[in-house]
């Protein structure tokens, strides 16, 4: 039963008779036109040369192998090699099939004009035209194919590339900078000015990779994925940043904006960054949590002086402890405004004074020390959200 896709089965053995003498004219033909595609413009010299009479001339010998066979005969692997070629020679797939096109035009016009001559029916004719085209179809397809293979190739080559670019600048200690130029050269990622590292957790994290600004590089460290952002200050970045983490619904931690020497340092800050962001879609940045940050650089020591500057509330039961920190807190915040701490508390005036002269019992002179103010109020900051825990 005919294949729809490869019609030149049906035609008549006897065809080839007529064909086969116009085969080496017919190729020299379509050579010599394919030059008329401005991407082969040139002489047909070198590998470049040899790749097109071969593909030339083994497409017109398999053809009327088939034909001659009725059927399927085995063909070498030329045309999935030929889209790869132009793949690597930075060609586009269209001069390609552009030049597949032509030549199918002129196979026709030179075995047209023999069958003719040799008076072969017009049916045969319109079969002959139709599997010509048919055949430079499924050559094309063939192309496309291997076309798509070494794009395929080479962009998992330049990701691994990139990957591995990211992987060498965030790594401490820091690689070779003349090692780190290279692999930028090699990976074609010009190293930018500034960059900033973005932290994100979650299992969606690939595709918040995708959305992040053009040219962002990055690579899984455990279970956070690292993307450094050139430019991170330019128009426009810190928005898109923003929106590939509301989108994929995941959670990241922006580093500060630094050289691309101290890529490590912006990828460590974005790590504990990422720490501060509580719900999916949330990024939180290290510079606007500077403070934040800073508390949780030794926890150990933090809890410390928490305990040691707050020591006087100890003793209390944990109801008063609560009431007498919250209220520290926000005379520290109003700077002793007595009104306005009674206000921030809801109670009235009188009890802030007496909860004020209860603490100034506790803590004597050091409510009058603006240094012992100053990390009284950091100990607060520091410690439990519950005072009743100090």
């Amino acid at each position: 039963m005919r294949k729809p896709d490869q019609p030149w089965h049906d035609l008549p053995p006897e065809v080839v008779t007529v064909l086969r003498p116009e085969l080496d004219g017919a190729a020299d033909e379509i050579i010599e036109a394919v030059a008329t595609v401005p991407a082969y413009a040139r002489p047909l010299e070198g590998p470049f040369g040899d790749g097109i009479r071969d593909g030339v001339y083994e497409a017109l010998r398999h053809l009327l192998a088939e034909i001659e066979a009725g059927g399927s005969v085995e063909r070498r692997d030329v045309y999935r090699g030929l889209g790869r070629g132009e793949m690597r020679a930075g060609r586009t797939l269209e001069s390609l099939l552009a030049a597949y096109r032509i030549g199918a035009r002129v196979a026709w016009r030179r075995f047209s004009a023999a069958g003719v001559r040799a008076g072969l029916e017009p049916d045969v004719l319109y079969l002959l035209a139709e599997s010509i085209f048919a055949y430079i179809d499924a050559l094309s397809a063939q192309s496309a194919e291997g076309y798509a293979l070494e794009q395929s190739a080479a962009a998992s080559e330049a990701d691994l590339r990139r990957r591995r670019l990211a992987r060498m600048l965030i790594r401490e200690p820091a690689a070779d900078p003349d090692a780190i130029r290279t692999a930028a050269a090699e990976a074609g990622w010009e190293l930018p000015r500034t960059l900033a590292a973005v932290a994100i957790s979650g299992q969606r994290r690939g595709s918040a990779v995708s959305r992040m600004p053009v040219g962002s590089i990055g690579d899984a460290v455990g279970e956070i994925t690292c993307v450094l952002v050139a430019d991170p200050e330019g128009p426009g970045q810190r928005a898109a940043v923003e929106q590939a983490v509301i989108a994929t619904e995941t959670r990241a931690g922006l580093g500060t904006t630094v050289d691309w020497t101290e890529a490590a340092v912006s990828f460590a800050r974005a790590r504990a960054a990422l720490e501060l962001a509580d719900e999916e879609g949330a990024l939180v940045a290290a510079r606007e949590n500077a403070g934040a940050l800073l508390l949780r650089g030794d926890p150990g020591l933090v809890a410390e002086l928490a305990a040691d500057r707050l020591a006087p509330l100890e003793g209390l039961s944990p109801g008063s402890r609560r009431r007498l920190a919250e209220t520290l807190r926000v005379w520290l915040a109003e700077q002793g405004r007595l009104g306005h701490v009674a206000q921030r508390l809801s109670i009235h005036p009188q009890t802030a004074r007496y909860r004020l002269g209860r603490l100034r019992e506790l803590f004597g002179d050091e409510l009058e020390d603006p240094d012992a103010r100053f990390w009284l109020e950091l100990a607060l900051r520091a410690a439990p959200r519950d005072p009743a825990q100090l």
